[in-house]
């Protein structure tokens, strides 16, 4: 039996992403959207798969940029 990832942040970040409609299910490491480009840890350009709104992901250009504070700690605790 497999065992369900859990990715684990500062419970301060997590409380900051009060707009999430989604229970911040980006922390099982299932419903998560691709960063394909992060500049200094701090602008995260994301492909999202999952086409629902979110209030953190903003349109730029033909690209998406990730406002999340919970996505964005993320990437940069695990790289993924």
């Amino acid at each position: 039996m497999m065992s369900k990832t859990v990715l684990k942040i500062d419970e301060d970040i997590s409380k900051t992403a009060g707009k999430c409609k989604k229970n911040l299910s980006c922390l099982s490491g299932n419903d998560i959207c691709e960063v394909e480009l992060c500049v200094d840890g701090k602008i995260h350009f994301i492909k999202c798969m999952n086409l629902e709104p979110c209030h953190y992901r903003i349109p730029f250009g033909y690209s998406f940029v990730c406002n999340c504070p919970v996505r964005t700690a993320i990437f940069n605790l695990y790289g993924i």
